[in-house]
């Protein structure tokens, strides 16, 4: 451990890595052979004025931490409800070997998977590509972004919308091209119908929209709920899209939208797709129905966005991690 360890902000971390570069390093990790369910369970534990989330994870010549730090009163104090650091260590000696914005981290790792997940959907036409996004929050932002980054130069993003609960509250999200619109109108539902993109990045506890709306050859990704009593999505949905999850253990313990989909009977565990099987090319996805990729976040992909970061910080062309 040195005296004084490196500590990339969340503007350096924007520097060092783009939107695109953290797909391909996500994409990258799966295909040299990492099995995102060897990744240890993340855990919780209670504090009295909130919790923390600590999200360890080992691969290769790296192992790191995420903590980070839920407050709910946070809100009424001007200050983020999410807070938190990354830590990087050597995996052999585990010495530390630099701290990172967990947020940055986060914004930045949370968006590469759901594109890793579906880029071969996104990738399979050249018109333009309608997006619906629910959610104004960072998440939503760096969805935008990341998917404006990998379709870049294939084809072009037009009639981007955000739909939130207070359209008056994100009206500088607006722009050319670009609207803000209420939940729950008539608008919202007539922009989702003509949608080849919907995210989902919200708060909600209940579906966010009526399965019917999205089209057959729509791709939905859903990252707002990591709790099995919290769905952004209903089972109908669920039952008549090709569902793909990070780990089909973690969906089945975490993702609400899958486990209440089961337990509806909408959908069959086996036929689960792992995100490592769309990144390698042995499952397809499918061009007749939806494609859903529920995510609700894994230790293993904060490591692999925190080793590309600092390979790019200390001058490495690409991540030292060995799978």
């Amino acid at each position: 451990m040195t005296a004084s360890l490196p500590y990339l902000t969340a503007e350096r971390v924007a520097e060092l890595l783009s939107p695109r570069a953290a797909v391909e390093a996500i994409e990258a990790a799966l295909r040299n052979g990492f099995d995102p369910a060897t990744d240890p369970v993340r855990s919780q534990v209670e504090v009295r004025h909130g919790h923390f989330l600590l999200m360890p994870s080992d691969i290769g010549a790296s192992t790191g931490i995420k903590i980070a730090t839920v407050s709910p009163g946070n809100a009424a104090r001007g200050l983020p409800r999410i807070q938190g650091v990354y830590v990087l260590f050597d995996a052999q000696t585990l010495a530390p070997t630099a701290l990172i914005d967990a947020g940055a981290l986060t914004a930045l790792r949370t968006p590469a998977v759901s594109v890793a997940a579906v880029r071969p959907a996104l990738l399979r036409d050249t018109a333009p590509l309608r997006v619906v996004v629910y959610g104004g929050g960072p998440q939503a932002v760096g969805h935008t972004a990341t998917l404006r980054s990998v379709v870049d130069g294939h084809r072009e993003i037009t009639g981007l919308t955000y739909v939130v609960r207070r359209p008056a509250a994100y009206a500088q999200l607006a722009g050319a091209d670009v609207r803000v619109i209420g939940a729950g109108t008539g608008e919202a539902e007539r922009a989702v119908r003509a949608a080849d993109v919907v995210v989902c990045a919200t708060t909600a506890r209940t579906p966010l929209f009526a399965a019917d709306l999205v089209r057959a050859d729509a791709v939905v990704i859903a990252v707002g709920s990591h709790e099995p009593d919290a769905r952004e999505l209903d089972a109908a949905l669920l039952g008549r899209a090709q569902v793909v999850v990070e780990d089909v253990a973690t969906a089945l313990r975490e993702c609400g939208d899958v486990v209440m989909a089961v337990k509806e009977g909408t959908v069959d565990v086996g036929d689960l797709v792992p995100v490592p099987s769309v990144v390698t090319g042995a499952t397809a996805l499918a061009i007749d129905r939806p494609v859903v990729f529920k995510s609700s976040g894994m230790s293993w992909q904060d490591l692999v966005i925190a080793d590309a970061v600092v390979a790019r910080a200390t001058g490495e062309e690409k991540s030292t991690l060995a799978y």
